[in-house]
């Protein structure tokens, strides 16, 4: 039976150190090497990034350079849609590594299930003691969410995926990425699918490594951007597809309403909530160092309040100011 064509689509931005493994990773999948094109759209680099690409495209012909004035990436991915030949479109992204069957296992899982869009769950792999600390954070529900896509065990039908492999007709039925979305991109497009009637399938076959921000100041902005654009694809859609990605919100509100009105209440509820986060760190940590248990206890309270404080403001913001309404503008942006 013939293999479906494939497009590889990539963003990137100033990569110099990451892009040439990233590349190296495609080129060596196992799928058919005549069925496969590699396109990497990238938003105007300085630091060399570009000189690699150019040489990696001239030594194979399925890697295609693309500009990406926007910089942003739901920009450069909706470019490489635009330019795609692909029956199916294969996210990819830089910082992250791709087992050798990663996309045969994507066209696999979309065959046999039928859906719109299929991916792998998101495994955590760690270059520095802080990674690992934050990988030990994400085993947890109180750093994950409940989200199913950080399972590497589920399968099945879920509401949004890490990156993702789409039939091409998708993006005909229900519109490209939202290029007014810095961040959120991803659970903003797959919002579409599933309110259109369209299914996303999780599966444990299709493995792909994530490395998680490497600072407290990383991951405060990363889940600070989360939370934010979260917000406005609620407002935007008037719906939330699950509650998992409010309840760092509601929970802040909750403990400010406390404090306001029952100081020592709210008191005992956050040494309550340091005991909780304390044990639980030892939970997931175990075997880990006292120093990189105090590091997974820290990062609880900085991945909830960080979301948080970014979809209540994001609330405000796009509730006075909606940009994705006819003569609306995106003129400035939070942090990412």
């Amino acid at each position: 039976m013939a293999r479906p064509f494939v497009t590889v689509a990539m963003p990137c931005l100033n990569e110099a150190g990451f892009i040439e493994a990233c590349l190296r990773s495609v080129q060596e999948q196992t799928y058919p090497r005549e069925c496969l094109e590699i396109l990497v759209a990238d938003g105007g680099s300085k630091d060399g990034t570009r000189e690699i690409l150019a040489r990696l495209a001239a030594e194979d012909g399925r890697i295609r350079v693309l500009d990406n004035p926007r910089r942003i990436q739901a920009a450069g991915l909706n470019c490489a849609i635009r330019a795609s030949r692909g029956e199916v479109v294969v996210r990819m992204d830089v910082h992250a590594e791709y087992a050798p069957d990663y996309v045969e296992k994507c066209v696999l899982a979309l065959e046999r299930t039928g859906a719109d869009n299929v991916g792998g769950a998101q495994r955590c792999a760690a270059h520095t003691s802080f990674q690992e600390a934050m990988c030990m954070a994400l085993r947890s529900p109180l750093g994950a969410g409940g989200a199913p896509y950080r399972d590497a065990s589920h399968e099945g039908f879920v509401d949004t995926v890490f990156l993702g492999a789409f039939r091409r007709q998708v993006f005909d039925r229900i519109g490209l990425y939202d290029e007014a979305s810095v961040a959120n991109e991803d659970a903003e497009i797959n919002q579409r699918i599933v309110q259109s009637g369209g299914r996303i399938y999780l599966s444990p076959e299709i493995k792909v490594s994530y490395f998680p921000r490497g600072s407290f100041a990383g991951v405060a902005r990363q889940y600070y951007g989360y939370g934010h654009w979260r917000a406005r694809t609620f407002l935007k859609h008037r719906r939330l597809l699950t509650l998992r990605s409010v309840l760092p919100f509601l929970t802040l509100l909750a403990g400010l309403v406390l404090l306001l009105v029952a100081p020592l209440w709210a008191l005992a509820a956050i040494v309550l909530y340091a005991a909780l986060t304390g044990l639980e760190a030892i939970r997931v940590g175990h075997g880990l160092s006292l120093r990189s248990l105090a590091t997974v206890w820290a990062l609880f309270p900085v991945i909830q309040f960080s979301q948080g404080i970014g979809f209540g403001l994001g609330l405000v913001r796009y509730a006075l100011k909606p940009d994705w309404k006819p003569g609306s503008q995106l003129t400035s942006l939070p942090p990412d």
